[in-house]
C-alpha cells in the first residue's frame, strides 16, 4: 500500500520553527529517524521511504500554507494515492501543547490549510493528525502566537511528541486508521 504524508506548514526562514509550522517539523523528524532527505520538486519538499510493506511519500508542501490543497491533489494523482491513504499533520490552536488527535475525517474548523484541502479534493473525508500548539495568547493576538516560536519549555515538549507523531504516522501506515486512533489520541 502507498501513503502520502503532508505535514503542512509555510516555506522560508521567517517561518522556521513556528508553531504553524509544526507539521513540517513532525515530517522532519520522521524524515532523520528514517535516515532520509527531502528533495525540492514540483508544489513541495518530496521524501519517500517504506515503513514494513507500506510505501510512504512524506510532502511539504512549497505552495504556503492557505494553499496546500494544490500540492495535496497534485501529489495523490502523481502517485496514484486514493484520499483513503492520505494523512495530513496540523497544528491544532484547541489542544494542549504536545497533545496527538488522530481524526478520521472533519470540518477545516478555521484552519486555511485544511480548508483549502478540502475545496481541492472536494472532500472533508481524509485522516488529519493535529498537534497541540496551545492556546495561551492575549485576545486579539492569535496570528503573532500561531507565527510565533516556542516557548523553552514547550520546545522540550514538542520534540518529546513529535517522536510519538512519528509512531502514529506508522502505525496508520501498517495498521490502519482505527489502530493509529485507539492507541494516540490524547496521549
Amino acid at each position: 500500500m502507498k501513503y502520502l504524508i503532508v505535514g503542512l506548514g509555510n516555506i522560508g526562514r521567517e517561518y522556521d520553527g513556528t508553531r504553524h509550522n509544526i507539521g513540517f517539523r513532525v515530517l522532519d523528524a520522521f524524515a532523520k529517524a528514517s535516515n532520509i532527505s527531502f528533495e525540492d520538486k514540483r508544489y513541495g519538499f518530496v521524501a519517500k521511504t517504506r515503513v514494513k510493506n507500506a510505501e510512504l511519500v512524506l510532502l511539504k508542501p512549497s505552495t504556503y500554507m492557505n494553499l496546500s490543497g494544490n500540492a495535496v491533489r497534485y501529489w495523490l494523482q502523481q502517485e496514484h494515492i486514493p484520499v483513503e491513504n492520505l494523512l495530513v499533520v496540523v497544528d491544532d490552536l484547541s489542544l494542549p501543547v504536545g497533545t496527538i488527535r488522530i481524526k478520521p475525517a472533519g470540518s477545516a474548523a478555521g484552519h486555511n490549510g485544511l480548508r483549502h484541502i478540502e475545496q481541492m479534493l472536494s472532500t472533508q473525508a481524509y485522516a488529519r493528525l493535529k498537534f497541540g500548539i496551545g492556546n495561551d495568547f492575549p485576545r486579539g493576538s492569535q496570528i503573532d502566537f500561531v507565527l510565533g516560536p516556542f516557548s523553552p519549555e514547550d520546545e522540550k515538549v514538542v520534540d518529546e511528541r513529535a517522536q510519538v507523531a512519528v509512531e502514529a504516522i506508522k502505525a496508520f501506515a501498517l495498521s490502519g486508521l482505527p489502530f493509529a486512533m485507539n492507541h494516540y489520541n490524547g496521549k
